[in-house]
């Protein structure tokens, strides 16, 4: 069985909008019709959450072409179920440490993503690596190891050189604003 993993730099508050819609149509172009995705929220503070997923629906409606799609919000109570039954996986981004400590709490998250898309936005991406450094925190952080990267989203060359003291055998991951990066990974 193949996930798909599709890891995305993310974006600065206030900066103009520049065009994901080749990230979405990423996402959507080996789901099935009838998709179910699930965004899961846990990097932000609460009262970011409507804006953010209503922005992240509206993103996905305008790429779905004529495909069918449904939404859930992810609750840390039914989490696991959720997961199971969604096609999609999207982490927002927010903060890293808040994801990393939500997502820690389910031991078995890479078998739970067999078979899935998932797309992870700038935290999102950063806890499915070995390591990160999170810019907001100024930190390497030890992720999930999902994916045996290690990553820096929101990349500039202020960044190089943040992980060369961690995981020399692992692939490094750049990611700049609006950039993303698919992997499909053999289950």
């Amino acid at each position: 069985m193949k996930t798909k993993f599709i890891l995305h730099g993310g974006f600065k508050p206030g900066q103009t909008e520049e065009d994901n819609s080749k990230f979405y149509n990423e996402i959507l172009k080996d789901a099935p019709e009838g998709a179910k995705i699930l965004l899961v929220c846990f990097a932000k503070d609460t009262e970011r959450v409507s804006a953010a997923t209503t922005k992240v629906m509206a993103e996905f409606n305008k790429n779905k072409c004529q495909k069918e799609i449904t939404f859930e919000i992810a609750s840390e109570e039914s989490f696991v179920e959720q997961v199971k039954f969604a096609d999609v996986i999207y982490l927002h981004g927010g903060r890293t440490l808040k994801l990393l400590d939500t997502l820690k709490r389910f031991t078995n998250l890479k078998e739970l993503f067999s078979g899935k898309i998932v797309a992870g936005e700038s935290a999102g991406a950063n806890v499915l690596g070995k390591f990160c450094y999170s810019p907001s925190a100024d930190e390497v952080i030890e992720c999930l190891d999902i994916l045996p990267i290690k990553i820096i989203p929101h990349y500039s060359e202020e960044y190089r050189g943040k992980l060369d003291g961690v995981g020399k055998e692992l692939e490094s991951v750049f990611l700049s604003e609006y950039k993303y990066r698919v992997f499909n990974i053999e289950d």
